[in-house]
């Protein structure tokens, strides 16, 4: 009998032993291709057609392949989808670095536009494609998909990936379009999510007029309190770096607390069932507008490169697994007795998203541009068509909320389910490499290089992405360096005219150095510790 128990205990020890193998194994060969992408994207930097995004897919499309064909069919990935992987661990530090690089003065000058295109624009699409899928579908005989199916899909298909277009855009050449494709991204994505959650909260058996108050209600409610908690958090971090000023001691110890409080505010977004995504862009503003000052130099740098890192891991992994997810054999067996409707569906979600996402930019750039005086500031049609190109890539958002919504009852059971997911494979794959495989060209023959910036004047140098030199004082003499060199400037009378000094953003300057950088920091309000690198700096360069 303990004969028995012992070999039982060394078989059960052998089988875990055995799994463990293989997990570092799947990791192994999972760093390995991170690694390749990574060294492809190098080689393919001036490549006319490719970006790190489709490299990444189709190494992964690769991978999955030859596992296939290793496995007989049996499986095509190293790693099983989780959506808590993708929530969790990989997009917040996307969303945040998104946050924290953003260009604050094009942001905001452009922040009624952005919200437009960001929140009305999705909704607008959310609407197309719901309608859209419900007229339809319903002529096909795919299975049985609930109101609420439709407008889960309208969801899932309104959240976009802008990525390939703003590798190809230059911040600095055209920062308005820049900022209008960029901010629209975020907005978008944390609108999609909003909607997705509250879709899947609300009873949608019985609509009636109380039940759509509740739901813009909730909306909007979500969206007020998530931007808020993430001034919140961004604000407190600044206060307590700038009181307690870590570096005089420890810059490890500020760069740290940086990063925990800003994964803090999305954990904080997702205990409170609020939009982590706003949450935590909002958070990556603030720091780099205060707390990203009240730091020592060498804290800023490696903060800067730190979360440009996580986010461009993040960005590699998330592509390289939907393309190895792609071709996940038994998500296909379901609809392989009927690969032309299955083709049907996809390419009707695929026109949908290209009509719902024109329904919103044209309409929606005009009235904007009622609203403009300058002409630099209107956005002209070959701008429009850039935007709604930008928004016609679909990626791994509308993935992890098909997953959510259809990958309910166990693995695929329901025939609709199956035909809604493969559909979503085929929207992304299609839309990441055929779109994004012409987006370069496009973006090249719309709106050609111009051999000097015009829109230098107008940038921050003193913002974690501008390091054209390094860091000085404070960031401000990064600013006088940068006026010195010559360079073509318009005259007082015509920047006068082209922006007027009585702004929203004029007014916010006058408050925030009144009130809010006293008490939270930022650029001028350093703190002033004998011996520190700020004190040392300032002698070396006066």
């Amino acid at each position: 009998m303990a004969l028995d128990l012992s070999s039982m205990a060394l078989e059960s020890v052998g089988m875990v032993n055995t799994s463990d193998h293989a997990s570092v194994v799947s990791m192994n060969l999972f760093v390995a291709l991170l690694c390749a992408c990574i060294l492809l994207g190098h080689l393919l930097e001036e490549s006319r057609w490719m970006n790190e995004s489709i490299t990444a897919l189709a190494i992964g499309l690769c991978t999955g392949i030859v596992i296939l064909l290793t496995t007989k069919g049996k499986s095509s990935h190293l790693l099983v989808f989780s959506e808590d992987l993708f929530f969790i661990y990989l997009l917040p530090p996307i969303i945040f670095n998104a946050g924290f690089q953003v260009k604050k003065k094009q942001f905001f000058r452009n922040f009624m536009t952005i919200m437009m295109f960001g929140a009305v624009g999705t909704l607008i699409s959310f609407a197309t494609i719901s309608l859209g899928a419900m007229h339809f579908f319903c002529q096909f005989s795919i299975g049985t998909l609930k109101i609420g199916d439709y407008l889960a899909l309208g969801a899932i298909f309104s959240a976009t990936d802008s990525v390939c277009t703003l590798q190809v855009l230059n911040q600095d050449e055209t920062p308005l379009l820049y900022s209008l494709v960029f901010g629209e991204g975020v907005v978008n994505d944390a609108t999609s999510v909003v909607l997705f959650n509250a879709i899947q909260s609300f009873d949608l058996s019985h609509i009636n007029a109380s039940t759509i108050m509740q739901f813009i209600g909730n909306f909007l409610y979500l969206f007020a309190t998530s931007t808020l908690l993430g001034v919140v958090a961004g604000l407190l971090s600044a206060y307590v770096i700038r009181k307690l000023y870590f570096g005089r001691h420890s810059t490890d110890r500020e760069v740290a607390l940086m990063i925990l409080m800003a994964y803090l505010s999305y954990m904080l977004a997702e205990l409170f069932y609020l939009s982590a995504i706003l949450t935590v862009f909002f958070c990556g503003i603030v720091m780099s507008h205060y707390t990203w000052h009240n730091v020592t130099e060498s804290s800023r740098v490696t903060t800067k490169h730190t979360f440009a890192t996580l986010s461009f891991v993040a960005e590699i992994f998330i592509f390289l697994y939907v393309g190895m997810d792609a071709l996940d054999i038994d998500k296909w067996r379901f609809v392989s007795d009927s690969p032309a409707k299955s083709l049907k569906v996809s390419s009707i979600l695929l026109a949908l998203v290209m009509v719902g996402r024109a329904a919103f930019v044209f309409p929606l750039s005009f009235l904007s541009n009622l609203t403009k005086k300058s002409p630099q500031d209107k956005i002209h049609l070959k701008q429009q068509v850039t935007i709604w190109w930008a928004g016609l890539m679909r990626g791994a958002v509308s993935m992890a909320l098909a997953y959510n919504q259809f990958n309910r009852s166990g693995h695929n059971d329901l025939r609709a389910n199956a035909y809604m997911i493969t559909s979503t494979i085929t929207v992304v794959l299609f839309s990441t490499v055929v779109f994004g495989l012409m987006t370069k060209p496009l973006v090249r023959i719309l709106l050609p290089t111009s051999k000097h910036f015009t829109s230098m004047t107008s940038s921050e140098p003193s913002s974690p992405k501008s390091f054209i030199v390094p860091l000085l004082t404070n960031g401000q003499d990064s600013e006088a360096n940068i006026r010195s060199v010559d360079m073509p400037r318009p005259t007082s009378l015509r920047m006068l005219l082209s922006t007027p000094s009585h702004t929203v953003h004029h007014y916010w300057r006058k408050f925030d150095n009144a009130f809010m950088r006293p008490v939270f920091g930022g650029r001028g309000f350093v703190p002033f510790v004998p011996g520190s690198p700020v004190e040392q700096n300032g002698h070396q360069w006066n």
